[in-house]
């Protein structure tokens, strides 16, 4: 009985080990999904100068990953069925890493060719993980997906401040504080080799039938309200990414405190990614957390407008928190707005696949506007009108109602 009783310790203990690295492995690539886009913003400056180009195609460097995510997202899921999740997850962070040194070399191509790369093997986990998350805690998912989205906006947050003090002061250069991060994604790939010996197939719950144009979601007038809401709210985070530590140096801060604005927008968010779920999910309807985005991106956003550094710190929380309130509501309509698993996959890849082809425009136009005015203030007016269009579809997706119901699609008791 003794024996017994150690035997069973023993494997307690082990799985305990074995769910804490599957944890530790989820929260480290998480923390390589956004930190290889934000630390290009605030180093814009110092890339255009260094290969010469205009600030058009210096958006290009945030919309082309967008345009990865929105092209590789159909394909993840057919790949993790045929060669399981972990090694597809694995194969992509190799992808990451080799992308993340392609970027770092000498040159405008080589930068846009480690661009792409990094932006595919980030779409792949972007739909992977959370369908991981899924399968391996069913029974904690609102808890890993805080942890997940915490650690994925915690580094993003890290990246854009620390970028101007590797680049300038530790005299690394644009291209050294780029590639800083292959240290993040050698972890990520430590972390996650054990993992391949018990790779899985992907079960059906992952499937993302997004390219079917018999699907009724495509003709499902609240899927394209939670597509567009979360287009939308792609294309402001986005645009800020990329472009408002440059706005906030032209007004006279420095290119440090820029990128650090940029951070303290991502860490004000935080808190909130964790909280929004729970109260989401526990509303009859999540129109009142729609209508305060809204409000939120209009504050901060108009603040913007007010040529004063002083205000810039506080339009950066504000901006933040309507970020990780319009982010954290985009992913749960997901759930909240759909039947079955099924359904919600199908949701998802729709609304990440058109989502992220119209959150691609956004920086580029950004830059276009501005090159075009020679202020900022027309990019801006471009925000606040993403926030308006954040309310009026918003409000609609965020009624309790199901896709695939019938075109009325009555509200339920």
């Amino acid at each position: 009985m003794n024996h017994l009783q150690a035997s069973t310790q023993i494997k307690n203990s082990t799985n305990l080990t074995l769910g804490w690295l599957v944890v530790l492995g989820i929260i480290l690539v998480a923390a390589n999904q956004r930190a290889p886009i934000t630390s290009v913003g605030p180093l814009i400056s110092y890339i255009r100068e260094s290969t010469g180009i205009s600030n058009t195609v210096a958006g290009m460097l945030t919309t082309v990953p967008l345009l990865a995510f929105a092209f590789m997202s159909p394909f993840a899921p057919k790949l993790a069925r045929r060669y399981g999740m972990e090694r597809v997850v694995f194969s992509a962070l190799v992808v990451l890493f080799l992308g993340t040194v392609c970027r770092s070399l000498h040159g405008a191509g080589t930068l846009f060719a480690g661009t792409i790369l990094i932006g595919l093997a980030i779409s792949v986990c972007n739909v992977l993980i959370p369908s991981l998350v899924k399968r391996d805690f069913s029974h904690q998912v609102g808890l890993m997906t805080g942890v997940y989205s915490v650690s994925m906006n915690l580094c993003g947050a890290l990246a854009s401040g620390i970028s101007i003090p590797l680049a300038r002061d530790a005299g690394f250069g644009w291209q050294g504080a780029l590639i800083c991060w292959c240290m993040l994604t050698i972890l990520a790939m430590i972390s996650w080799f054990p993992r391949l010996r018990n790779t899985k197939p992907a079960t059906a719950e992952v499937s993302t039938v997004v390219n079917d144009k018999k699907s009724s979601l495509w003709h499902s007038k609240l899927a394209w309200q939670v597509t567009a809401f979360m287009g939308l709210q792609s294309i402001i985070f986005y645009m800020l990414a990329a472009w408002l530590p440059e706005i906030l140096v032209s007004r006279g801060m420095s290119e440090s405190a820029g990128g650090w604005m940029l951070s303290l927008l991502q860490f004000s968010m935080l808190p909130f990614t964790l909280l929004v779920p729970i109260i989401a999910g526990r509303m009859r309807n999540q129109r009142p957390l729609v209508l305060l985005t809204a409000v939120l991106y209009l504050l901060g956003i108009g603040g913007l407008f007010m040529n004063t550094n002083a205000l810039v710190p506080l339009c950066a929380v504000i901006i933040g928190i309507a970020g990780a309130f319009s982010f954290t509501l985009a992913m749960i309509f997901f759930s909240l707005r759909t039947r079955t698993v099924q359904e919600a996959a199908e949701l998802s890849g729709m609304a990440q696949t058109v989502g992220y082809i119209m959150a691609a425009i956004g920086p580029m136009l950004f830059g276009l506007l501005h090159d075009m005015s020679g202020t900022w203030n027309l990019p801006l007016t471009l925000l606040i009108v993403a926030s308006f269009l954040i309310f009026v579809f918003g409000m609609g997706a965020a009624r309790n109602r199901f896709v695939n119901s019938q075109e009325s699609e009555q509200v339920q008791v």
